[in-house]
């Protein structure tokens, strides 16, 4: 582990920045979010990026500001107002992909490539295999029909020397301008396909399943050099204090990427959008503070549900859906059947590229396998699909024992999908390439006496390499974005980095969770909302309510009987004439949004539901959408969740709205007074309630008025402002006092005593800050209060409670219904 050379954040502010929130809006905003007491901007993307890109991911140019939002005068100018407000900047860095915009020429690199091919001096850009396939060509898959069909659209401008479809413009390759249009298409470098190609004919790494997302080969040094050359610049003038990494899996070498970061940056604080699942770790040799904080996500979510009512409301959901196993009714049967489609159909153009490569170094290896292309196709599935985590890390040493042991146990288990144990041989090669390992040689070090040539050497280094991105691309895909939708038992539950087979959380769990932060990485990021959050954080703080009390939520859907469920109507082959499922995930998202009956709210929730179907996969889809099925559901959300028949929701909602509060408020605290540096997401300060992008993307909006009234001495009037003048008071303490929550702090649990103890969550940072909150309040409630459980705070003192003024003596045992009497939480400090 390498900590940070430079100063770290108290805390940070995520700004989206998009042509309607330029620099010149954001640099509006500091004297405000200087108040509020973060120590510096988080800005999403500001390299070029494609013209009207909401999120800046699809960069353009890696060599300029994004000229929409400013430009770098723009920036600079908002550098320079941080800095007189005591801010400082940190910027989102895409290393892993650039755009493959329309017209192509947007990207400069690209652009070369495809009019000089492999001999383009950008060709060592892209990750492309120019060997897969098409002759030697790019595979382009952009068309809008076959290829046949589409000629009548292209159009040849031969004096520019370019290419035109729709709106897409591509280079032509010199010297063929004169040439009839099929010789002409035929004679470049890049081959045009219809667009249903991509899955299972695409020759170039792309993000995840995004084919306008083209992979950019950074562990080449002078890529490295040449896409970081801007931002590197802009560090060392010190307009940039820290950086967030997005997506480090999708790297051949994430380990070594941040080893040349760091040395580039200096050691400036850089955190890595890594999500851990289980009980991985972040690899040890990283050279950066830690995660962007989906692991801390997931013990804050898992204290507010409660064991026993998920269980129940599972035991409802199925009665409620009757789903079948593998499509909902039990959570690893459905991610194992996600995967399965995942692997065999979205990442196909994957698993062929990792099938030539293993039987090219098969053919090579001292003792043949004669293992067949199909055998080594089902072994990489087999084996892809078994994995527990995003990925393996064969160039990491530190991780080389858990990796081994990991890829074993999936040997084992892909084995068993073979009826000839022969042909299982093939598990073995694949599972020996996966970790770095020549075939035949468990232990790597050239057993059989023969070395192997560069050829070779290239093959397996590029297979573990290919591996470990596919398994990345296969692992979000597979649960976050088709699993998480077809499980929604517990929608909060069903967020980045969390489990929703195992949604619950204790305290041990969770104080366990944060020593070990504080120990091993104590500058690592916290979040609970992200741009990328399927449901914000108070979204989901209302959801897990219902966890609490799965019998109300049975009886508020059993009250509308049959109106409960959509009916989608018999046009839609083998939809059947209902969806239960999209039902209850409707109206759980709109209690979790607390829409209001009426246009408004279904204007929100419809588009999320939609979403949700599409990435479900189950009944209408992205790439073949059904129409009816889409307008039953919309009509439905309009009708029902958001319209007339919505009417039990408010009731609920107002029954609930006392441990809605407490859970907020609970996970607010958490966040804000656990160790690592908590990452606010814009507008999060306030009671924030978004569902999935873009709903989650809007321009922020912001109250300056209101946090000068708090601090003015006004009484918070609504949950929103008690939760600003909360987030306020424990910011502006991790400022004025950055000794007691950083690198060398200390975190110890508070433990309550007495029957209601599970129900306080305590803990003291440093000796000097004591955080107090309530877990699973309703319940609590329910079993009478918390009758004489205490807390007894630490000695020294006295302490000062930062919301109310109230002071209690070091040492003293309060009880809890009189501690927590006015609010369900407490900050203390002895300062």
């Amino acid at each position: 582990m390498t900590q940070p050379s430079s100063p770290s954040p108290t805390a940070t502010y995520r700004l989206q920045l998009q042509p309607d929130f330029p620099f010149a809006a954001a640099e509006r905003a500091v004297p405000h979010l200087a108040e509020l007491g973060v120590s510096h901007l988080h800005l999403s993307p500001v390299l070029e990026s494609v013209p009207g890109s909401t999120h800046g991911y699809d960069v353009v140019d890696h060599t300029a500001v994004r000229a929409e939002l400013g430009g770098e005068r723009g920036l600079r100018q908002l550098a320079a107002t941080a800095r007189a407000h005591g801010l400082g900047l940190v910027v989102d860095l895409v290393p892993n992909h650039m755009a493959v915009p329309q017209p192509a020429g947007l990207n400069g690199p690209l652009w070369d490539v495809l009019r000089h091919g492999p001999a383009s001096p950008y060709a060592r850009w892209f990750d492309v295999d120019w060997d897969g396939g098409h002759d030697g060509r790019l595979l382009l898959p952009v068309l809008g029909g076959p290829l046949g069909d589409e000629l009548p659209h292209f159009v040849v401008a031969a004096g520019d020397g370019v290419l035109r479809y729709h709106d897409h413009a591509f280079p032509l390759r010199p010297g063929t301008e004169e040439l009839p249009l099929p010789r002409l298409l035929a004679s470049q470098w890049y081959r045009l396909a219809w667009w249903r190609l991509a899955r299972s004919e695409l020759n170039y790494r792309r993000f995840f399943t995004i084919s306008e997302l083209i992979g950019v080969r950074v562990e080449d040094p002078e890529v490295f050099d040449a896409t970081h050359r801007t931002v590197l610049r802009l560090v060392r003038d010190g307009v940039i204090d820290g950086l967030r990494i997005d997506h480090p899996d999708g790297l051949v070498d994430p380990g070594g990427y941040l080893a040349r970061l760091h040395e580039g940056t200096g050691g400036r604080w850089t955190v890595v959008e890594k999500i851990l699942t289980g009980d991985e770790r972040l690899p040890a040799s990283w050279a950066c503070a830690g995660t962007t904080g989906y692991d801390a996500l997931r013990h804050i979510d898992g204290l507010f549900v409660c064991p026993q009512g998920s269980g129940r409301l599972f035991s409802h959901y199925r009665d409620f859906v009757t789903p079948l196993a593998d499509e909902g009714g039990d959570w690893e049967e459905t991610v194992r059947r996600a995967a399965y489609e995942v692997v065999t159909h979205d990442l196909a153009a994957e698993v062929e590229r990792l099938v030539r490569t293993a039987a090219r170094i098969s053919g090579r290896a001292p003792r043949p396998g004669d293992h067949a292309p199909w055998a080594l196709r089902q072994a990489l599935r087999e084996l892809l699909v078994r994995l527990p985590v995003y990925r393996p890390y064969a160039a990491d040493a530190t991780r080389a024992a858990t990796d081994a042991a990991m890829l074993g146990r999936a040997a084992t288990g892909a084995r068993g999908a073979f009826r000839v144990p022969e042909e299982a041989r093939a598990v073995d090669l694949i599972h020996d390439l996966a970790l770095g390992r020549c075939p035949d040689e468990p232990d790597g070090d050239g057993g059989h006496g023969d070395t192997p040539d560069a050829a070779d050497r290239a093959d397996r280094a590029d297979f573990a390499a290919r591996f470990a991105q596919t398994a990345s691309a296969l692992h979000a895909k597979s649960v976050e974005d088709t699993a998480f939708y077809r499980y929604p038992v517990l929608l909060s539950a069903c967020e980045v980095g969390g489990d929703p087979g195992e949604p619950a959380l204790g305290p041990d769990a969770f104080h366990a969770y944060c020593a070990r932060v504080q120990r091993d990485r104590p500058t690592t990021g916290t979040v609970l909302s992200t741009h990328d959050t399927k449901r914000s954080a108070d979204v989901r703080a209302r959801i897990a309510v219902l966890s609490e009390c799965p019998d109300r939520w049975r009886d508020v859907l059993g009250s509308m009987a049959e109106a409960a469920v959509c009916g989608v109507g018999s046009g839609v082959d083998g939809a059947g004439p209902a969806d239960p499922m999209v039902s209850w995930l409707a109206w759980q998202t709109a209690f979790g949004l607390g829409a209001p009956a009426g246009g408004a709210g279904a204007e929100r929730v419809a588009p999320a539901v939609l979403k949700a179907a599409r990435e479900a996969g189950l009944r209408t889809s992205w790439t073949e959408p059904r129409a009816d099925y889409e307008e039953a559901v919309t009509e439905f959300v309009h009708s029902g969740p958001c319209g007339p028949l919505g009417a039990p929701l408010a009731a609920l909602d107002a029954e609930l709205a006392p441990f809605v509060r407490a859970n907020v408020l609970g996970a607010a605290l958490l966040h804000l007074t656990m160790p690592g540096v908590p990452d606010l997401y814009q507008g999060s300060e306030r009671l924030h309630t978004a569902l999935v992008d873009p709903d989650n993307r809007a321009p922020a909006r912001f109250r300056p008025e209101l946090l000068a009234e708090l601090d003015g001495g006004a009484a918070p009037l609504d949950l929103s402002a008690e939760k600003l003048r909360l987030t306020a008071t424990a910011l502006r303490l991790r400022r004025r006092r950055p000794e007691w929550f950083g690198a060398a702090a200390s975190y110890e649990p508070v433990r309550a005593e007495g029957p209601a103890a599970d129900h306080c969550v305590a803990f003291c940072r440093s000796g000097r800050v004591v955080t107090v909150l309530t877990r699973l309040s309703l319940r609590l409630v329910e079993t009478g209060g918390w009758w004489d459980t205490g807390l007894r705070l630490p000695p020294g003192g006295p302490w000062r409670e930062l919301l109310t003024g109230r002071e209690v003596p070091g040492g003293a045992l309060v009880g809890l219904s009189e501690l927590l009497a006015d609010a369900p939480v407490a900050l203390f400090a002895a300062e």
